[in-house]
């Protein structure tokens, strides 16, 4: 049964969050312009994904700078050291860095998102496909349009 819920603050935000990382088990596809209100880093969000990436899981970043990850969230950069087949992450280019919004996507059927990086409103969709379908686009998109980048370490190895 669907269920979409609303936000405006940034533990619901982040609590959201963590509901739809826990129910993924196949893919992950975030986008955030730098992904300064995602927890990547804290311990609980890692234990997540490595759980998640130790079954079949892929996860795919798309960001405007990765900065933020590299300096604030060793635990997420140490997780693309050991999980790199299973994680891809991408820069996008200067043509779409106008885009603003915000959102995780786990499976297809599951999202969080705020509808400006700038504030927290937002909502998050569970066992809801219909819901998904123009951030999954949006993100095919924005995945298009961007590099690699965001490497586990500073040469990119």
């Amino acid at each position: 049964m669907t269920e979409i819920l609303r936000f405006d603050t940034r533990a619901e935000f982040q609590r959201q969050l963590r509901a739809v990382l826990e129910r993924a088990q196949v893919s992950l596809e975030l986008f955030d312009p730098d992904f300064s209100l995602f927890v990547l880093g804290e311990a609980d969000v890692d234990a997540i994904l490595r759980h998640f990436l130790r079954g079949s899981g892929t996860l795919r970043l798309a960001m405007h700078d990765p900065r933020h990850i590299e300096r604030n969230w060793p635990r997420f950069l140490r997780l693309l050291r050991e999980h790199g087949h299973r994680i891809e992450c991408r820069v996008t280019n200067r043509g779409i860095r106008q885009l603003t919004d915000s959102f995780c996507i786990a499976d297809g059927v599951h999202l969080v998102r705020r509808f400006h990086s700038d504030h927290l409103r937002g909502e998050a969709a569970f066992d809801a496909p219909q819901e998904t379908e123009v951030p999954r686009g949006r993100f095919a998109a924005i995945w298009e349009e961007s590099q690699p980048g965001l490497h586990a370490t500073v040469t990119g190895l």
